[in-house]
């Protein structure tokens, strides 16, 4: 793994934010950010799948035949996904009465299958890992992200439009703009910067 692709699959999460720029996993995103607490326990959750479902499926992407590959990376999801349920369920049962229904559908959370997909069934263990890592704190930061905001405009002007579904697509949508904005800024600058012969060596 050179230090460019290092780089790169360690700044996934950012550049490619699952929610912000992927646009993936929007059904929890948008149903359990109504509140900080909610938004960091699923994001938690669903980061956990999704680091060890890349690292199981790396480890194992070679005895996989082709064919079968797509039902043996749901069940290994759906496996991490039940061992979840019942740690969350048998030790936070507040939790669980919350967001629960949500942690089942973790299994078809199109980030995790995506980056099965896309990453950790075609690269080694290691870059998997890194992939796994920084796409699940990328989701927690956003789901996060949109949870404070969406309880504080709560706050401020009472329940019943921004911890609804309509009021968390408006934020998440302005969130997005605001994000992809100072993202495309802040990278225009760097490229001012970065020489031309490195600009065609990271390309």
């Amino acid at each position: 793994m050179t230090k460019s692709e290092f780089k790169r699959t360690a700044l996934g999460g950012l550049t490619n934010n699952p929610v912000f720029v992927l646009v993936l996993g929007m059904c929890p995103t948008i149903a359990k950010s109504d509140n900080v607490i909610n938004a960091v326990s699923l994001g938690l959750c669903t980061a956990f799948v999704l680091v060890f479902s890349n690292l199981i499926i790396s480890a194992l992407r070679k005895l996989i035949p082709d064919k079968v590959h797509l039902p043996a990376y749901i069940i290994i999801i759906a496996s991490l996904v039940t061992f979840v349920q019942m740690v969350v369920s048998s030790f936070l049962p507040s939790l669980n009465d919350s967001i629960g229904a949500f942690i089942s559908l973790i299994t078809v959370n199109c980030i995790i299958l995506g980056r099965a997909e896309a990453f950790a069934g075609k690269n080694k263990v290691l870059p998997s890992l890194i992939d796994g890592l920084s796409m699940g704190l990328g989701f927690i930061v956003a789901i996060t992200l949109l949870g404070g905001v969406r309880q504080l405009l709560t706050l401020a002007f009472g329940s019943g439009f921004f911890d609804q579904t309509m009021g968390g697509f408006i934020v998440l949508g302005l969130i997005m703009a605001a994000f992809n904005a100072v993202y495309s800024a802040v990278k225009a600058r760097m490229l001012k910067r970065t020489p031309l012969i490195e600009r065609g060596a990271e390309a």
